[in-house]
């Protein structure tokens, strides 16, 4: 990444970014039982409702390691290249998914499941930062987020909450580029701890640390005069939020185990079901984007020994997010993607496993702004490359941003000089959008 600072405001940015990591433990730069029984009762929800509004909220989940398309959303039965995997027939006519997701196969007419994604690189780092951010990763410059964009372009609705948040332990994460580092996300490593730190230390009191602060601000007045701009001003405003949130009620929304035993369990007792539960009391919060971050499906050997457990975890912690933002009328108004960085081969390995593969892949997505009970395009008979209606990495970006209600053509420019668009410059996917 260029730097557009002087080498005094790069040990002022660090500076600041230790401050607040310090006071939070994160870097901003870089219902009773009854209840439970009917959010999760399969019957009443199998087909959540088609959404006319445009997404006030996402929620992304990034199933790191490149998940196999045709082990999951679709499956090649009777072919060499379904290996061990089984189809199961969901609730839409002549469309089947693999055997690991029969809730999500209940709730398919809910689902736009797109068949036809392929990207230009096989390699994890770079296919990661092109799917959130749409564009290729190069050394001059750090584009940013997806969420850092709707952040900064539709603000915060809950205004004691961070809009941006990301949960789960991806370092390649690429944050908020080349807006603020403000907008960057707040990572969350654990969702059944939370966010951490949030408490002064037993050897330092309110007083003792608000005179630290004062001390801090005093020394800092004369840089801060000298080196006024946006750059300075995002991590001062990153220092108080920060410091804000420390004392803020708005920190209950992070402690899960608010949530009744049933639900928790519910979700699942793993990360990507804990995670999921987090992300939607989040968006019930207010937060504009949420990524949750599962890894594993880097699967080179024992695929369907690794398979069985992996997509259990993906079935049911998205199932019961679905089910329990419907229950809660948030379906209507967020937008949640089932995404990954590519596919993997038709061609079972000598390890029972499959390479990278990024001819052809899937992804998926429901709720607010997508109308589902589709499928979108087709990879060809052994899942090898795009058959019909190709989306680019691009064109689901712009997917996303067009349902969240963002101009995908507008250009924003760049600190140095170049215009950029939300969603890389693809091409939203209109038979997709309400």
């Amino acid at each position: 990444m260029v730097s557009y600072l002087p080498p005094c405001m790069t040990d002022r940015r660090a500076f600041m970014a230790t401050a607040a990591k310090g006071l939070l433990g994160v870097h901003f730069a870089g219902a009773a039982t009854r209840d439970a029984n009917r959010v999760f009762a399969a019957e009443d929800t199998a087909r959540p409702a088609v959404h006319n509004g445009r997404a006030k909220h996402v929620i992304c989940l990034f199933m790191n390691g490149a998940m196999s398309h045709l082990d999951t959303f679709d499956p090649k039965d009777g072919t060499p290249e379904a290996g061990e995997t089984k189809s199961i027939q969901t609730r839409l006519s002549g469309v089947a998914f693999g055997e690991h997701l029969p809730r999500l196969s209940y709730l398919a007419g809910g689902l736009a499941v797109v068949r036809s994604m392929s990207t230009e690189t096989g390699a994890h780092e770079q296919g990661r930062y092109l799917m959130r951010t749409a564009y290729k990763q190069i050394n001059s410059i750090q584009h940013p987020g997806l969420g850092a964009w709707l952040t900064h372009l539709q603000g915060r609705d809950n205004k004691e909450l961070p809009g941006n948040l990301f949960i789960g332990s991806d370092n390649s994460h690429p944050g908020a580029g080349f807006l603020p580092p403000s907008l960057s996300p707040v990572p969350i490593a654990n969702p059944a701890l939370g966010l951490q730190n949030t408490k002064l230390p037993s050897y330092l009191t309110t007083a003792n640390f608000n005179r630290r602060l004062a001390l801090i601000n005093r020394l800092d007045a004369n840089f801060r005069t000298k080196y006024a701009g946006q750059q300075v001003e995002a991590y001062n405003e990153m220092y108080i939020e920060a410091r804000r949130l420390m004392g803020s009620d708005a920190l209950q929304v992070f402690d899960i185990k608010e949530e009744p035993e049933k639900i928790r369990e519910a979700y699942g007792h793993n990360t990507l079901g804990q995670g999921c539960l987090l992300a939607r009391r989040l968006v019930q919060a207010g937060v504009r984007f949420v990524e949750v971050n599962y890894g594993g499906w880097d699967m080179h050997q024992t695929l369907w020994d690794n398979m069985a457990e992996k997509a259990n975890h993906l079935d049911v912690a998205l199932g019961n997010l679905l089910r329990d933002l419907h229950s809660k009328g948030l379906l209507s108004e967020t937008l949640v993607v089932l995404q990954t960085e590519f596919g993997r081969s038709p061609q079972v390995n000598e390890n029972a496993g499959r390479d990278h593969h990024p001819g052809a892949f899937s992804c998926v997505l429901a709720g607010a702004g997508i109308r589902g009970g589709q499928v979108y395009g087709a990879s060809d008979k052994r899942g090898f490359s795009v058959a019909q209606d190709h989306c680019s990495v691009a064109d689901l970006n712009a997917t996303i941003a067009a349902a969240a209600g963002i101009d995908t053509q507008q250009e924003h420019l760049a600190p140095n000089g170049r215009p950029f668009k939300v969603g890389g410059g693809g091409e939203p996917l209109r038979a997709l959008l309400t």
